[in-house]
C-alpha cells in the first residue's frame, strides 16, 4: 500500500497533465507555432499552414477543430495554395505567436481576389473565437480595407497564441495564398503594386489612344479589332486583380460573379478577329479563317452562357478554351508566316509573349504551377510586351501594305502607260484603217461600177481643177472623146453580159495605152469614155488618140459569156488653148463635135475640133 500510493499518484499526475495540456492547447497535433518577429512586417503563410479538403463542403467549424486535432490536416503539397477548380471547401489553419508588443494588430490578405466566401475564424488562448466574413460574395465595402484582395483585422496579443482557421468556398479556382502584414508594410507593399498596375494600364491606354487616332485616320480594320482586344483584355485583368468589383461595381455581387467569364469571351472574340484581320487569313488560309469564325461564335456562345451558366461550369470551360486559342492563333500565325507574310514575324514574336503569360496565369489556376510572382502578374507582363510588339507590328503591316501599294500602283501605271500606248497605237492603227476605207469609200463613191473608171461626177471635178490650172500657168489642155462604135448592136446581138465584157475590156484597153501620159480617164456614160491630157497641145493630143484607137481594135474583145466580138472607138480631140475656155461643159460640147464628125467619117477614126470645124 506504502509503494502503490506513490506510484499512484505519479500516474493521476500524469493523466491531469495530459488533460490539462489538452484543453489548454488544442491544436497542438497541427504545425507548430509560427512566430512574428518585432522586425517582421510581412509574412508569407503558405509555406507555413496545413490543409484539408472537406469534398463535401458540409463540415462544421466544430468538425474542423476535431479534424485538425486528430491530424486529418496535412501541409500543403510543396508550398503550393492553388488547387485549381475544386468542389467542396477548403479549411486552412495556422497558429501564430506575435512577438512584436508594438504591433498588435496584423492585416491577413488573400492575395487571390476571386474567392466566393472566406470564413475567417480566430481563437485566441482564452478560448474565445471570433469570426470574420469576405470574399466577393459580400459587398466590396464589407472588407476590412478597401483593396482588391480580401482581406481581415486581426487583433493578435503579444506572446500569446493565436489558431487562424480558414475556410475556403468558391466556384472559381481554389487559390488560398495568405499574407500577414503590419499596416505600415500593408501600405508600402499596396503602394508598389497599384503602382505597377498603373504603370501596365497606363501603357495600355497610352496603346489604346495613340491606335485609336490611326484608326480614325487611317480607317484601318486592323486597328479597330486591335482596339477590342486591347480594351477586352485590360478588362479581363481589371476583373482577374480584382479591380472591377473595387472601382465598378462594388456593390453588384451577380456582375462580379460573371464580369471574369464575360471579359474572357470578349478577349478571346477580339483575340481571333484581330488574328483573322491582320494576317489576312480570308486570302492566305481559307479553312483556318473558317475555323476562326467558328472559334468566334463559339466564345460569343460562351458569354451567352456565362450569364446562364454557375460559374462553377463555365469559367473551367472558357480557360480550357483560352488554352486552346492560344495554340489555334500560333498554328495560323506560322502559317501565315510560312506563306510569305512578312507581318506575320512580328505578330508571332508579339503573340509567343502574351502566351507565356497566359498559358502561366492559366496553368496556375488549374493548379499546376506554384503561384509566385512572376506566375501571378505572367499575364500583366506578358501582355503589355505584346501589346507593344502588335503595335509596331501593325506600323509594320501599315508600312508593308503602303510599300506594295506604292509598287501596285507603279506597276498599274506602268501597265497603265503601256496600255494607253497599246491602245493609241491599236487607235492610230484604226484611224488609218479608218481614214484608208474613207478614202476607199470616198475613191469608191467616184469609181464606176462596171469598168473601175473614174465616174463623171470625179472627172466634172477633177476637169474644172486642171481647166484652172491650165489657164492660170498659161499651159494647153487637150480634152479626148472615145466612144465604141456599133456599142448597141453588140449588145441587142450578143446581149447585155457580153456588152459589159467589152466596156471592161476596151477601159483596160485605154488605160494601158494611157499609162506613159498624166492622163485622166474617166467613162462618161454608157460607152463614151473621156481623157484629159494637161499639158499637151494638139499635135500630141492626136498622136495619143491614135495610140487609144489602135489599143481598142487590136484584137477582138474574148467574152466567157459569149462569142469573140470585134471593136473599134471613134476618138474625138479638142485643144483648149490658155486663156480661151473657162467653163469646161463648152470645152465638152467642142469635144463631143469632134467625136460626132469621127463617128461621121466612118468611125474607127480621129477627128479634131478644128477638122470638125
Amino acid at each position: 500500500m506504502i509503494l502503490a500510493k506513490p506510484w499512484t499518484a505519479w500516474m493521476l499526475a500524469v493523466f491531469a497533465l495530459a488533460s490539462a495540456l489538452s484543453a489548454a492547447a488544442p491544436v497542438r497535433a497541427a504545425a507548430g507555432a509560427i512566430e512574428l518577429r518585432a522586425d517582421a512586417g510581412e509574412l508569407q503563410l503558405s509555406p507555413h499552414v496545413s490543409y484539408r479538403h472537406d469534398t463535401a463542403g458540409t463540415d462544421s467549424l466544430e468538425d474542423a477543430w476535431r479534424r485538425l486535432r486528430t491530424g486529418a490536416f496535412a501541409p500543403l503539397p510543396d508550398g503550393n495554395p492553388a488547387f485549381g477548380f475544386q468542389d467542396g471547401a477548403f479549411w486552412v489553419h495556422a497558429r501564430v505567436i506575435n512577438r512584436d508588443p508594438a504591433e498588435q494588430r496584423w492585416l491577413l490578405v488573400q492575395t487571390y481576389p476571386l474567392s466566393d466566401r472566406l470564413d475567417l475564424h480566430l481563437r485566441y488562448a482564452d478560448g474565445r473565437v471570433v469570426h470574420q466574413a469576405g470574399g466577393d460574395t459580400l459587398p466590396f465595402g464589407e472588407r476590412a480595407i478597401r483593396y482588391r484582395h480580401p482581406n481581415f483585422m486581426l487583433d493578435l496579443p503579444a506572446g500569446e497564441p493565436v489558431d487562424i482557421l480558414l475556410r475556403v468556398q468558391s466556384q472559381s479556382s481554389m487559390q488560398v495564398p495568405l499574407v500577414l502584414y503590419t499596416p505600415a508594410a500593408f501600405t508600402e507593399v499596396s503602394r508598389d503594386a497599384q503602382l505597377a498596375i498603373g504603370l501596365y494600364y497606363g501603357i495600355l491606354l497610352a496603346l489604346f489612344f495613340y491606335n485609336l487616332v490611326l484608326w480614325l485616320v487611317l480607317r484601318d480594320g486592323s486597328y479597330f479589332w486591335y482596339l477590342f482586344h486591347i480594351s477586352a483584355f485590360g478588362l479581363v485583368l481589371f476583373c482577374l486583380n480584382g479591380l472591377g468589383f473595387e472601382y465598378l461595381w462594388p456593390d453588384n455581387i451577380w456582375l462580379a460573379d460573371k464580369s471574369v467569364p464575360l471579359s474572357i469571351s470578349l478577349a478571346l472574340i477580339g483575340m481571333h478577329q484581330f488574328a483573322r484581320v491582320f494576317l489576312g487569313l480570308g486570302e492566305r488560309w481559307p479553312a483556318g479563317n473558317r475555323v476562326s469564325m467558328l472559334a468566334i461564335a463559339a466564345f460569343a456562345g460562351f458569354g451567352v452562357a456565362a450569364v446562364l451558366l454557375p460559374y462553377r461550369l463555365i469559367t473551367p470551360a472558357v480557360s480550357l478554351a483560352v488554352l486552346a486559342s492560344i495554340l489555334w492563333i500560333t498554328v495560323v500565325s506560322v502559317v501565315a508566316l510560312r506563306k510569305g507574310y512578312a507581318p506575320a514575324r512580328l505578330f508571332l514574336l508579339s503573340w509567343a509573349m502574351f502566351l507565356g503569360g497566359t498559358a502561366v496565369f492559366t496553368l496556375v489556376a488549374f493548379g499546376v504551377l506554384p503561384k509566385t510572382f512572376l506566375t501571378e502578374y505572367g499575364v500583366q507582363i506578358g501582355s503589355a510586351l505584346e501589346m507593344l510588339f502588335l503595335s509596331i507590328a501593325l506600323s509594320y503591316r501599315y508600312a508593308s501594305l503602303r510599300n506594295d501599294n506604292e509598287r501596285i500602283v507603279s506597276e498599274a501605271n506602268v501597265q497603265l502607260e503601256r496600255k494607253v500606248a497599246q491602245r493609241t497605237r491599236a487607235l492610230r492603227s484604226a484611224l488609218d484603217k479608218l481614214e484608208e476605207a474613207h478614202e476607199r469609200l470616198h475613191d469608191s463613191s467616184r469609181r464606176d461600177g462596171l469598168t473601175g473608171l473614174y465616174n463623171r461626177s470625179h472627172f466634172h471635178d477633177a476637169f474644172e481643177r486642171m481647166l484652172i490650172a491650165c489657164n492660170r500657168e498659161r499651159r494647153p489642155l487637150s480634152l479626148l472623146m472615145v466612144d465604141l462604135d456599133h456599142f448597141k448592136s453588140i449588145n441587142d446581138e450578143h446581149g447585155h453580159l457580153v456588152g459589159d465584157e467589152v466596156l471592161r475590156t476596151a477601159a483596160r484597153r485605154i488605160g494601158q495605152a494611157l499609162r506613159p501620159h498624166d492622163a485622166l480617164l474617166a467613162r462618161f456614160g454608157g460607152e463614151e469614155f473621156v481623157i484629159v491630157l494637161p499639158g499637151t497641145d494638139l499635135h500630141d493630143a492626136v498622136a495619143i488618140a491614135e495610140e487609144v484607137r489602135r489599143a481598142i481594135s487590136a484584137e477582138a474583145c474574148a467574152s466567157p459569156q459569149g462569142p469573140s466580138v470585134r471593136i473599134s472607138g471613134s476618138v474625138g480631140v479638142h485643144t483648149v488653148v490658155p486663156g480661151t475656155v473657162d467653163d469646161i461643159d463648152d470645152a465638152l460640147q467642142v469635144a463631143d463635135q469632134a467625136l460626132y464628125a469621127a463617128k461621121a467619117h466612118g468611125r474607127d477614126c480621129v477627128r479634131t475640133s478644128i477638122s470638125a470645124a
